[in-house]
């Protein structure tokens, strides 16, 4: 019994325990608090969650594989990096950063109109981001280089889109501000679905024997396009004329159609091309030229 006695006092008592952990409880929290100021103020918190909200916004298939080109190419924004004064480094940092902006103007459809434009200034800020030897702002040299762009990589025939690409560029050293590159961007896209509606259209309207179609069935259809978007005029805006031709429904083109064939007048065959570029103008005429 004694010896029981003497081995109890070696046994730590329960306030003691306690009150050695309060000190390590307190570090612990410091340490989680000034991890998560350190995020904080070197901006990881903040590019963390616009990552996030891009994948929100975007919903891609792939949602890992999407934040990794993110995160790849998040250094271009950045006007420290690159941009040397050397011609060829300065030449493939703008290259890189018209990449950039293609990519962030493509993850919204136009038709989402808040993340369209959110993305459209994120796509101004990398094409504004300043070199060593450059003043930060966008020259008009880029932003038609950028337009060009879009409309090749849209597959629209050259000869279609050159008329808009005069109608909105802007000299190479002129100043674009935002407002002019977000309606030259967005007008750029509202085209390229058009001239794809416009083909769609055509298909159906083709000999598939002879891959041509009867000039007066599509002038008929070209006509009543071009009165669809004059009804639209008084909005100006590009993304109505698209709505203007979507809501061409389908009697009023088959009695259209059906009015050529019975003039019974000579014709001749319409190309693709040439419907294209005839149905593209209607939509160019409507744009405004940039100031």
């Amino acid at each position: 019994m004694a010896a029981v006695e003497k081995r109890r006092p070696a046994v730590a008592p329960a306030a003691s325990f306690a009150d050695s952990s309060r000190p390590a409880v307190s570090r612990a929290a410091a340490t989680a608090e000034s991890e998560e100021d350190f995020l904080r103020q070197v901006g990881v918190t903040e590019m963390l969650r616009a990552a996030l909200l891009k994948v929100l916004e975007a919903r891609p298939e792939e949602p890992i594989a999407f934040l990794a080109h993110y995160f790849e190419n998040m250094g271009l924004r950045s006007p420290t990096n690159g941009g040397a004064g050397e011609p060829p480094g300065q030449l493939l940092l703008q290259q890189q950063r018209l990449g950039r902006a293609l990519w962030h103007l493509r993850l919204a459809h136009h038709s989402q109109r808040t993340a369209f434009n959110n993305n459209v200034s994120v796509a101004y800020e990398c094409l504004s981001a300043s070199g060593r030897k450059k003043k930060p702002g966008l020259d008009g040299r880029t932003y038609s280089e950028l337009l060009k762009r879009i409309c090749r990589d849209g597959e629209a025939p050259e000869e279609v889109v050159a008329p808009l690409l005069h109608k909105i560029q802007c000299r190479d050293h002129e100043a674009v501000p935002l407002d002019v590159f977000r309606a030259g961007m967005l007008t750029c896209f509202v085209l390229l679905e058009f001239v794809a509606r416009a083909s769609a259209l055509y298909q159906l309207l083709e000999d598939p024997a002879l891959a041509v179609a009867d000039r007066r069935v599509g002038q008929a259809v070209l006509d009543t396009l071009e009165g669809a978007l004059q009804a639209s005029d008084a909005a100006a805006v590009p993304a109505r004329f698209l709505e203007a031709g979507s809501r061409l429904g389908p009697d009023s083109l088959a009695l259209a159609m059906d009015r050529a064939l019975v003039a019974r007048r000579p014709s001749s065959p319409m190309t693709r091309e040439e419907f294209l570029e005839k149905a593209a103008a209607l939509f160019i005429a409507k744009v405004k030229p940039v100031a």
